[in-house]
């Protein structure tokens, strides 16, 4: 945990302040290399992304999927924007050890700093959704997990990955309104007449 949290509704709605490394959940591409990789995938998706649009507008697809893809590409570009500067105008937080290649928590609020702690495509992406639904612990007898503590919904995210989930939730339960099969033209020949 880093930083404060701000219970919002209850306890299962909160703010809770972290510094995200990595991609969805926090998994990481190991050191500054795969920081690199990671930054450089995200972008080539984005323009790709923005390309795909402009197709799909041309091609009048239906307005709701052209919408969901819309909220994909900007939960995209909303985290591509966080990594690129945030660690640039912010200190504290989460920094990357070059030397080791691995992040180091100071367990504070970032603040605003000339110096940033991270270079240029270097930097976190915030999250601070925290809905901690339900709480407690699996039975005894549960396979592999018996007898340890679990919480639902426990990732924290924010507006981009609310954004991208969102457009794609949208597109797996309209898939049959989005993608109808377009109606094909029958060409039909006169008959012959003897």
């Amino acid at each position: 945990m880093i930083g404060e949290e701000h219970k919002v509704a209850g306890d299962w709605f909160r703010l809770h302040f972290v510094e995200n490394p990595g991609m969805a959940f926090g998994m990481q591409l190991g050191g500054s290399f795969g920081k690199i990789l990671l930054s450089v995938f995200r972008i080539i998706a984005a323009a790709f992304g923005v390309y795909y649009i402009i197709k799909i507008v041309r091609a009048k697809e239906h307005n709701g999927y052209v919408v969901c893809v819309a909220l994909i590409l900007a939960g995209a570009v909303g985290n591509i924007i966080d990594s690129m500067f945030y660690g640039l105008i912010f200190d504290q937080g989460t920094t990357l050890d070059m030397a080791t290649g691995r992040y180091i928590d100071y367990y504070g609020v970032a603040e605003y700093s000339s110096q940033g702690y991270a270079g240029f495509l270097h930097g976190c992406v915030v999250d601070m959704f925290y809905f901690p639904v339900l709480q407690g612990k699996f039975p005894s007898w549960f396979p592999i997990w018996g007898g340890e503590p679990f919480e639902f919904f426990r990732p924290v995210f924010n507006f981009a990955d609310a954004s991208i989930s969102f457009g794609v939730g949208a597109i797996l339960v309209f898939q049959k309104k989005f993608f109808k099969p377009k109606k094909e033209e029958t060409i039909t020949e006169p008959i012959a007449e003897a």
